[in-house]
């Protein structure tokens, strides 16, 4: 799978979720394209991660 431009090996099974805790993103805070297409964040938990898969991940940083 390549995230945000890495090359990264993902175990079967494994959702977007795990995926986002695992590799240290909250993610409340951030936005997440899965092959072209945003993923909402309400189904984070139900997408299963293939080695085939590309993601962008954004996060949101707040500050003033």
């Amino acid at each position: 799978m390549i995230a945000n431009g890495r090359e990264i090996k993902v175990g079967a099974g494994t959702t977007l979720q795990e995926f986002l805790v695992s590799s240290g993103y909250d993610p409340r805070n951030v936005a997440v394209e899965l092959n072209g297409r945003i993923s909402p964040r309400n189904a984070f938990n139900d997408v299963i991660l293939k080695n085939t898969d590309s993601l962008e991940i954004v996060s949101f940083v707040g500050g003033g």
